[in-house]
């Protein structure tokens, strides 16, 4: 006996009762299981497998799509460690987590292969980590990781980051695009999220993902218009004017909205905070003016129109009663967009 065995070893049988049968060396020998006796189980037609450098899997045959996961995360946790002069920050002291494709079947995406088809499995870690891609597990680094949802049990890359670390491997423009049209068509994210991501990945010069962000933003724009129509007529709001530019008669460009009530001097636009054309107004400068000459303006976030419509149109309700009260607005140009 040395100082690294435990004086009550647990029995074998006991390592994945109730748990997925996937542990990592440490923890074998932590429940005394000597380096020779993991060898031996994990020789050719042993009753054991190593799937991984340092992880094993506790049967034979092989492994479903939720021990590859587990065992591509049981990698990256303990494998590799971080470089030592780099400063520890919020983001390298996160857990790994399934990234790219993996994480968008984990999601729900359809246009995502299933798990088990997968021949890797994107694992995004910080980028002072020290370890490499082995096996099934790819190692993807980033600068600034983001906080992991829980699916199924599983930390995984929120969907605008899982799109951005596809995109950076996936050269078929077409599955690009069905991956990011999917995501946006079923709000699984919001189109200015993934064009955020992209932008920080870089990725934003490559023809195909800038194809399919052409596409992505179309798509994202038609379902936001559709769920300001439905709130408007849904929640019993007056018509509006939908789709027009405001100017001053012989003046500057105020902005394009997406209805406007010019007898109550409210003006809506859906704010997908992408950046405005050049030459155009700051934001906070154009609605400042728009308050000068009596107009009220109403920015829609699409992520509560798709989840709190109700809100939303109390925000708006609440605009007009107001505007009933106020002054008529100056004098604007009304033209179709």
């Amino acid at each position: 006996m040395n100082h690294d065995t435990p004086l009550s070893p647990l029995p074998l049988h006991h390592l994945a009762d109730g748990r997925c049968p996937v542990l990592t060396t440490a923890a074998l020998r932590a429940h005394g299981v000597p380096p020779a006796e993991i060898a031996e189980r994990c020789r050719p037609g042993g009753p054991w497998q190593q799937l991984l450098p340092g992880v094993h899997l506790l049967h034979p045959g092989p492994p479903t799509s939720e021990e590859r996961l587990h065992a591509a995360l049981l990698y990256a946790r303990y494998r590799g460690p971080a470089v030592p002069s780099q400063p520890r920050s919020a983001e390298s002291a996160r857990e790994p987590m399934i990234t790219g494709l993996a994480a968008l079947a984990l999601h729900g995406l359809t246009a995502a292969p299933p798990l088990l088809s997968l021949a890797r499995i994107d694992v995004l870690v910080s980028r002072t980590r020290r370890l490499r891609s082995v096996g099934f597990a790819s190692i993807v680094r980033g600068a600034d990781l983001p906080v992991a949802v829980e699916v199924t049990g599983v930390p995984t890359a929120p969907v605008p980051r899982a799109l951005a670390d596809t995109a950076a491997s996936l050269m078929d423009a077409a599955a690009v695009r069905r991956l990011l049209t999917e995501a946006v068509r079923g709000g699984y994210c919001e189109a200015a999220a993934v064009v955020r991501e992209l932008s920080r990945a870089r990725l934003l010069t490559r023809p195909h993902v800038v194809d399919a962000v052409d596409a992505l933003m179309a798509e994202g724009r038609a379902l936001d218009e559709q769920r300001l129509y439905d709130m408007v007529n849904g929640f019993g709001l007056p018509d509006p004017l939908w789709n027009v530019d405001l100017r001053l008669p012989g003046g500057p460009h105020l902005g394009e909205m997406d209805a406007y009530w010019p007898e109550y001097g409210v003006a809506v636009e859906i704010d997908t905070r992408t950046p405005r054309p050049s030459g155009e107004a700051p934001r906070d400068a154009y609605r400042e003016q728009l308050e000068r000459l009596g107009i009220t303006l109403v920015r829609c976030r699409p992520r509560t129109l798709r989840e709190a419509p109700e809100q939303q149109a109390t925000v708006v309700r609440t605009a007009l009663m107001a505007g009933a009260d106020r002054e008529p607005p100056a004098y604007v140009l009304i033209l179709p967009r």
